[in-house]
């Protein structure tokens, strides 16, 4: 039995999205890039540790966007997300020439464009009603 896909499920995937690319890098200074860069302790273990963790996230995560949305896909979310930006600023609710604020945009678009990747598949299911299947090689009889 095929489990539903919902609003919650989204938020799991979005969360964790928004965790690794803000844990990578933000404006804060508390992140994995900014801890690489300004420790004088050099390379550690615990730091190739996170790294690879971190890698792995990214993988999975650019890996599920790619085969279910593709780079047209990703493209189009990538426009609608920012022609929604584009209106915050129309209507005066984000100053674009502030750079804190804008690089945070930015993040929690790339964290949403992946999160819409890696839910896609489920999402244009529950739309749609079709299925998407991964290639299948070295079938019976092959």
């Amino acid at each position: 039995m095929a489990r539903t896909f919902g609003s919650k499920n989204f938020a799991v995937r979005w969360v964790v999205a928004v965790v690794v690319v803000f844990g990578t890098f933000n404006p804060t200074r508390f992140s994995y890039y900014h801890w690489l860069i300004e420790s004088d302790s050099g390379i550690e273990p615990l730091k190739i540790v996170v790294g690879l963790a971190l890698l792995i996230v990214y993988v999975i995560y650019l890996r599920a966007t790619w085969r279910s949305i593709g780079p047209v896909g990703a493209a189009l979310v990538l426009a609608f997300l920012a022609a929604l930006v584009w209106l915050l600023i129309d209507l005066g609710l984000l100053e674009p020439t502030s750079v804190t604020p804008m690089t945070w945009i930015g993040l929690l678009v790339l964290s949403t464009v992946l999160a819409v990747g890696i839910s896609w598949s489920h999402l244009r299911r529950r739309i749609s009603g079709q299925l998407d299947t991964d290639d299948v090689s070295g079938a019976a009889g092959e």
